[in-house]
């Protein structure tokens, strides 16, 4: 995935560290991350949900707010409003690079920031929260302890999450001042509200006041068992997932069309599970699978071989061409269904010593319509003249390069 670091200047003039993930591909949409209270951009949740949105077409800007992470600034002189207007900062730096984002994501604090950012950025077309409060003063019980010295000397160091932050006085006063429920009323977008029914941060009841404060469109998805810095990497994966799927009835994700005679799209293959062989499959944004390798040969089972891919494209292809022969000859092709079989054993063809095998798959094709046995000929025929079935034939030729490292660059 490629990742680009860059800087923007934020709301009062500071440079903000970011990180822009961008596809392999077209970029389909920009989405904008805020990050929770006191995070960064590099929280686990951050880099696992773009990087699976870009895997997915979906470029995500991820930034540091005023004074956190590598961005310039100090933390104690920051608010929610100056939360609300780096976002917005940050999305008049993507306008600017012909990239207006049609995606808010907010996680936690970043999720009520996105919902009263939403009214200054007007390309965007949906909001989604991750474990979000509909009241900003709820981070204020984490330092409950220190708000008499807050309030007597203006600021106060407290420790959040093993670390010190110095606390403001205008903090205090924004947050708890700050009323959310306008600002959903008036979103002007489509709302996915995601939270975790045992999230012990941000209670559940906070998504349920945020979704009833809402109009339509919106949503609402649980994410069952994850914690609120939603920390194990198939929560973030799913959450992702959710959200492109969901981005996709708001958001036009729809890929620009290609030039005459250019290849097919970029098909990712990444591994899922280093310790077996499972591999998560995307191409584009709407379409995901698994592959893996039976028990019997150390896999887990959860998807198809790679040579199961293979049948089935060939299955496919087989398929689609007998329609389509049919539907341009205008007989009465009722169904097609095709069985395909590889008798080649996956441990053996590992094997770079042993002997030499020759695949060979087996299709067995049934078609269904009133037909003659000239017409049922001529499909049998046709099938042998499919394109996956031409490629495995006449063999192909695959061209295999190492991509070259990112270069280390200064956040």
């Amino acid at each position: 995935m490629p990742t680009e670091r860059i800087t923007f200047a934020g709301h009062s003039g500071e440079t903000l560290a970011a990180r822009l993930d961008l596809p392999q591909g077209p970029v389909l949409a920009t989405a904008l991350f805020a990050h929770c209270f006191t995070c960064s951009k590099d929280i686990p949740a951050a880099r696992r949900i773009a990087g699976r949105l870009a895997a997915m077409g979906i470029a995500v800007l991820r930034f540091d707010f005023t004074g956190l992470g590598h961005s310039e600034g100090e933390f104690a002189n920051t608010t929610f409003s100056s939360n609300v207007a780096d976002l917005i900062a940050a999305a008049q730096y993507l306008a600017a690079r012909d990239m207006a984002p049609a995606l808010l994501i907010g996680h936690s604090l970043g999720g009520a920031a996105v919902l009263r950012a939403r009214a200054g950025i007007p390309s965007v077309k949906g909001v989604v929260t991750l474990g979000a409060p509909f009241d900003p003063g709820h981070v204020s019980h984490h330092f409950d302890a220190a708000l008499p010295e807050i309030q007597a000397k203006g600021q106060a160091e407290v420790c959040l999450g093993g670390r010190p932050f110095v606390i403001g006085r205008d903090f205090i006063e924004d947050i708890t001042a700050e009323a959310l429920t306008p600002a959903i009323k008036e979103l002007n977008a489509a709302l996915l509200v995601m939270h975790a029914p045992r999230d012990a941060t941000v209670s559940i009841d906070n998504a349920a006041a945020i979704f009833t404060a809402a109009r339509h469109p919106k949503s609402f998805v649980t994410l069952d068992e994850a914690d609120h810095l939603i920390t194990k990497p198939r929560d973030a994966e799913y959450a992702a997932e959710v959200i492109s799927a969901w981005a996709g009835r708001y958001v036009d994700l729809s890929p620009p069309a290609p030039p005459p005679g250019a290849p097919e799209g970029v098909l990712r293959v990444t591994e899922a599970d280093p310790a077996g062989f499972l591999q998560d499959i995307h191409s584009g944004p709407h379409h995901h699978a698994y592959a893996d390798e039976p028990l019997a040969y150390g896999g887990t089972n959860r998807g198809m071989s790679p040579y199961g891919f293979v049948s089935a494209g060939l299955g496919a292809c087989t398929s689609m061409t007998l329609r389509m022969y049919a539907r341009r000859k205008g007989w009465p092709l009722d169904s097609v269904s095709v069985d395909v079989s590889h008798d080649k054993v996956h441990a053996q063809d590992a094997q770079p010593s042993g002997p030499a095998k020759i695949d060979q798959f087996t299709r067995i094709i049934r078609i269904c319509g009133n037909l003659d046995q000239t017409q049922r000929a001529k499909l049998l025929e046709i099938a042998d003249k499919c394109p996956v079935h031409r490629a495995l034939e006449h063999g192909a030729k695959v061209k295999t390069q190492l991509e070259e490292e990112p270069q280390t660059l200064p956040a």
